[in-house]
């Protein structure tokens, strides 16, 4: 159910950015971290850790893809059922719209407790931060884990 919810705000949130319609079936998957890992936090200000993702869509920084329709880069929530992990006045935790590729940064610096169990949620977004859309729903990978 946490999982459903988690999903359903994910994508709402970002779907306030308007959203994009994708040709072939998209996939996306978080591979690291693992579902139920204890993940120590940085030490920088962020307290950030490196997400790892696999997708069949080519990952390029946002005004790149020169009109690749299976293209495009990632949004991430941390905790998407609310926005308390947000940047200040952004409707996401990160983006890897800058550089692309299977990467993105969970900056756990924003939560209110950066410790303790959070879900990482990352949405698949086009050249233009739109969400891709399959079946008129989001493409989005969950992975809970326990920081400390």
């Amino acid at each position: 159910m946490l999982r459903i919810i988690a999903t359903t705000a994910l994508a709402f949130s970002l779907l306030s950015l308007g959203s994009a319609q994708a040709e072939d079936r998209p996939t996306l998957q978080i591979v690291w971290p693992a579902a139920g890992s204890i993940i120590e936090l940085g030490k920088d200000p962020e307290r950030a850790i490196g997400v790892v993702v696999s997708s069949n869509f080519t990952l390029l920084p946002a005004g790149e893809c020169d009109g690749v329709s299976q293209c495009g880069h990632l949004h991430m929530k941390i905790d998407p059922a609310g926005d308390t992990c947000n940047i200040p006045g952004k409707p996401y935790n990160s983006m890897n719209s800058d550089f692309g590729g299977d990467l993105i940064k969970a900056r756990f610096g924003h939560c209110p407790d950066a410790a303790g169990k959070h879900v990482i949620g990352v949405l698949l977004a086009d050249d233009h931060h739109k969400p891709i859309l399959v079946d008129g729903k989001p493409v989005t990978a969950l992975v809970t884990v326990t920081t400390k």
